[in-house]
């Protein structure tokens, strides 16, 4: 059966769990880049994400037979959440394998929306370690494994979300753009609009630290990656399924890759005006309008915005990683003099009016003149650095400039 059926049998069986979500028009996105942006609202879901349509769509599905043995999944988050709420629905069993980096905001969702239902087991740092500890008990437990997105029922249930945003779409939609973790929501959705509105330019958004789909394409065959920066614990991955590959690339126009700063970027800024809370992989598909900001003008466009379960307690990172990446934030290894009054000299020698210090790092030796500082300085412009570059070296401090130098700065800053 072609996909695009699994998908219309697949919105039957979700209809009474799944919501059909908001397609909202954005006006300050629309304004920004002279079109009309809509977002799709799959941080509203039950469980704050799109996972939970293909988990139902899957786990429904199953035979008696099968539901009493239990299923089992390995999930950063998400698909964990989806399949723990559709296993106290039906009342299964279910077994769950996440990466022990997986933030404990997802870790304590799974339980809440599983409760007695749902056992959590925190194995190896990535999905892919947490997936081959999965297989393993799926093998000596006999029990049925839910693929996050390399399997037919999970990515219909996904591309249900393409059924409802071509009916809830005022024009035909000309860009949407869609978020890539394993790749079973951009295989999903881009099959249907492939039949229903092949007019559509479906973009893929991979983190620029995971890029296994765009990695793959290119290369022609699905190709594991040797690693990732696991930032956007909800879209990285090494190695995306063997199914999904097939499908994306043929239907995908594009592949956007977006630094994890930008994505972080994105997240405040969508805190701070809109009032919307994402998580990481939620921001991307937004982020990565401003590198398609030629092509989208006067367009309908769709950004998918895929999940929102954001943890507190990562606020600082995020925070950290947007002005790294603004160019608002710099690091500097210095050596500093050793006497009183030096960093009072510092401060009004160095720094301009409006930089602050958001970091020091001192230890004193009685037996030197100077000793090894590490300063990190906010800028309010990102233009103010060759301002401070040059007062140092009028000054003649020796400094080595941290934020290029990744070894350095992960050792020395965290």
């Amino acid at each position: 059966m072609k996909l695009l059926d699994k998908v219309h049998e697949a919105r039957e069986r979700i209809k009474n769990v799944a919501l059909h979500t908001p397609l909202m028009k954005n006006e300050n996105l629309s304004e920004e880049f002279f079109a009309q942006v809509h977002l799709k609202r799959e941080d509203l879901q039950p469980v704050r994400s799109y996972k939970l349509r293909g988990a139902y769509n899957k786990i429904v599905s199953l035979t008696d037979q099968e539901k009493t043995k239990g299923v089992v999944c390995a999930s950063a988050g998400n698909h964990a959440q989806g399949v723990a709420y559709a296993c106290y629905k039906l009342n299964i069993k279910a077994t769950i394998f996440m990466p022990v980096t997986t933030p404990p905001q997802k870790t304590k969702q799974v339980k809440l929306f599983g409760k007695d239902k749902v056992e959590v087991i925190l194995k190896g740092d990535t999905f892919d370690e947490a997936y081959e500890e999965a297989m393993l008990f799926c093998k000596a437990s006999k029990a049925i494994f839910i693929h996050p997105f390399d399997d037919e029922k999970v990515m219909a249930g996904q591309g249900t979300i393409a059924l409802e945003l071509l009916e809830d779409s005022s024009s035909p939609i000309d860009y949407l753009f869609v978020p890539i973790g394993g790749g079973g929501l951009a295989a999903g959705v881009s099959s249907v609009f492939k039949k229903l509105s092949p007019h559509t330019k479906i973009i893929g958004v991979e983190p620029q630290g995971a890029p296994s789909m765009k990695n793959s394409i290119q290369k022609g065959v699905n190709t594991t990656l040797e690693d990732i920066d696991k930032f956007v614990d909800g879209a990285s991955v090494k190695r995306v399924g063997e199914k999904t590959f097939e499908i994306c690339k043929n239907n995908l126009e594009d592949i956007v890759l977006v630094p994890e700063g930008k994505i972080c970027t994105t997240i405040l800024r969508l805190y701070n005006e809109e009032a919307i809370v994402v998580e990481p992989a939620g921001a991307l598909t937004i982020a990565a309008l401003d590198f398609y900001k030629d092509q989208i003008k006067g367009k309908n466009v769709v950004c998918v915005v895929s999940g929102s379960n954001n943890d507190i307690t990562r606020t600082e990172e995020i925070k950290e990683r947007s002005l790294l990446y603004e160019g608002l934030k710099h690091y500097f290894l210095l050596n500093f003099p050793q006497r009183p009054g030096a960093l009072k000299e510092f401060v009004n020698d160095i720094l301009g009016p409006n930089d602050d210090i958001a970091y020091f790092q001192y230890s004193k030796k009685n037996n030197r003149e100077t000793g090894p500082v590490v300063v990190g300085i906010e800028l309010q412009n990102k233009a103010d650095l060759s301002g401070i570059e040059a007062n140092l070296k009028t000054k003649k401090f020796t400094y080595q400039y941290l934020n290029e130098n990744r070894d350095l700065f992960t050792h020395l800053i965290g």
